[in-house]
């Protein structure tokens, strides 16, 4: 199992990105994927993620109506848009496979694979 984050970056507040996750090893029909981010000296949060079951979708409230996460089966590609990305916001963003998703979407230790991260900057 192999996760691939790119699309980080620098951006002003305001502004916006696209995060991609390239997964290998395994299909989205195996595994739900998470998003999730760490600041410096803060604990890793979730962000949001997409159901292997359903394919439903779930998000922080901190970035409900700003982020969309989204999956390209045929790329193995899970995508996180973030508008209207605030300096909050900033962080590195990690993806990860084999968790929870839904109302218990949440805690970083109960998901098993992750990717190397990608940074966002967000000045103000």
């Amino acid at each position: 199992v192999q996760l691939v984050e790119s699309g980080g970056g620098l951006v002003q507040a305001g502004g916006s990105l696209r995060l991609s996750c390239a997964a290998s090893g395994f299909t989205f029909d195996d595994y739900s994927i998470g998003w999730f981010r760490q600041a410096p000296g803060k604990e890793r949060e979730g962000v949001s993620c997409i159901s292997r079951s359903d394919g439903s979708t779930y998000y922080v409230d901190s970035v409900k109506g700003r982020f969309t996460i989204s999956s390209d089966n045929a790329k193995n590609t899970v995508y996180l848009q973030m508008n209207s990305l605030k300096p909050e916001d900033a962080g590195v963003y990690y993806c990860a496979a084999d968790g929870p998703c839904g109302s218990d979407f949440g805690p970083h230790f109960e998901y098993d694979y992750w990717g190397q991260g990608t940074q966002v900057t967000v000045s103000s």
